[in-house]
Order: structure tokens, then sequence, then C-alpha cells
């Protein structure tokens, strides 16, 4: 393997407000929020936060499972290392993406 695997892994919310940059395992390693998203509720920007940390981790180890079959490490071991393919991050990228799209915050009215 001549090229040098990343070590951190930055990844942004859809709209840009929350930046999170973590370890290939999903660890935050520095979370940059916009002061507007401080006023929410802080529930869902933990939330947030930890969504983009799974997604991160989901991401690197997708390119590691691509780094490692391009290095020539047989399906059958790729397999085994439990690393996602990147059809299977993207799958899942869409489905969590349906349901944040689709469920709201609160099924309160304003009166």
């Amino acid at each position: 393997m001549d090229e040098q695997f990343p070590t951190e892994f930055t990844i942004a919310s859809r709209t840009g407000a929350v930046v999170v940059c973590t370890t290939e395992q999903g660890l935050p390693l520095a979370v940059s929020v916009e002061r507007d998203q401080l006023r929410g509720d802080p529930a869902a920007l933990a939330a947030e936060v930890l969504r983009l940390c799974k997604q991160s981790a989901a991401r690197a180890g997708a390119q590691r499972r691509e780094q490692l079959r391009a290095a020539g490490l047989a399906p059958e071991m790729l397999a085994l290392t439990g690393l996602p393919t990147l059809s299977e991050v993207t799958r899942r990228e869409i489905i969590e993406e349906q349901d944040f799209d689709t469920e709201p915050d609160s099924w309160l009215r304003p009166i």
C-alpha cells in the first residue's frame, strides 16, 4: 500500500452549520457549530453531531475497504473485515436522509 491512508475525516451537515472532524472509527476530534445552531434544542444538536460521527466512520470504513481491495486482498477476506461497501454506505445515508426529511421535530403546533 503505497498511498497513506488519512488519519482524520471531515464531514458536514447538509447546511454546513455543523462540521465534525473524526478518526477513522468516528471518534470526534473537533466540532464546529454555527452560532445559530447553539440557540436550538441541545438534544437535536447532539444527535446531529453523533449522526455525523457515525456517517464519517462509515465513509472511512468504505475507503479502507477500497484501499484493501486495491492492494489485492481477496474478496473473502474483505468480507471478513466487516468494513462496509460504498453502496452500503450510500444506501444507509439515503435512508437516514429520508427519515430526517420526513420526521417532524414536534407534533405540537402554535395556537
